[in-house]
């Protein structure tokens, strides 16, 4: 069971949205690489990074700071990335670049043989985000709700190769409301892709549920606000996940 750290980049900067909305964002650090490798030195194994500004544009817009991360932790951490990837030539040269998978969020409803033909090209490496606001699936940085809902589109890809599924309650994004493990879980049953939970993670319970026989197909979560601001420690999360049962 992993968890994975969020650096969300808008205009450089390492930041959190309130309910995805970009004018409620708030700088938790002015150096992204920086707060990599203070992630990497407290125990973190992998790293969740989005371009916030990239998933709106519908390309690379903070490249600079990821090429920084990447520099920052080397081989030490996989690192991940979502956020304006909507091409075969952008998925080559981002994992060209050191990235252990790419996430394609608004690509895989919009064009979803882009999908396919990544995951048999890069096996392993491509994640599919589906972020999903009042059930429904949201694109173009959450700006925009589509008909779909997470199980239709996850299952589109059972076939494919994918790697993951990122799965973001919008509706719980950075308000540490705790994930929304109903939906979750209800994910992670219907497809036999591996889940990751995002949008929520309020504190250590949050951690200590991952360990619970029904989330066992789960990959892992991600954490963004709660370490941000303390209410998670992050040395504490790393042991419990860590430990036997």
């Amino acid at each position: 069971m992993i968890l994975f750290p969020a650096i969300d980049l808008k205009d450089g900067a390492c930041v959190r949205l309130k309910l995805g909305l970009m004018d409620e964002a708030t700088v938790y650090n002015a150096d992204p690489a920086g707060q990599a490798r203070a992630f990497r030195d407290v125990g973190f194994s992998h790293l969740h990074v989005v371009d916030l500004n990239g998933a709106f544009a519908g390309r690379a817009m903070n490249e600079p700071a990821v090429d920084a991360i990447l520099a920052a932790v080397g081989a030490d951490v996989k690192v991940q990335l979502g956020g304006g990837i909507r091409t075969l030539a952008d998925i080559e040269r981002w994992l060209s670049k050191g990235l252990s998978r790419v996430i394609l969020g608004t690509v895989a409803v919009r064009d979803p043989d882009l999908v396919r033909q990544a995951a048999a090209r890069f096996p392993g490496r491509i994640a599919v985000g589906i972020d999903a606001k009042g059930g429904k699936v949201a694109v173009e940085g959450w700006a925009e709700t589509s008909e779909l809902t997470a199980i239709d589109l996850a299952k589109r890809f059972e076939d494919a190769g994918v790697a993951a599924i990122v799965y973001t309650d919008i509706d719980r994004d950075g308000i540490l409301s705790g994930i929304n493990w109903e939906s979750t879980i209800e994910l992670s049953e219907a497809i036999s892709i591996p889940v990751i939970a995002s949008g929520g993670l309020a504190s250590i319970a949050d951690v200590v549920r991952l360990k619970m026989p029904d989330a066992a197909r789960l990959e892992g979560a991600i954490s963004g606000r709660a370490l941000y601001d303390g209410r998670l420690d992050a040395a504490e999360a790393l042991k419990v996940l860590a430990a036997e049962g």
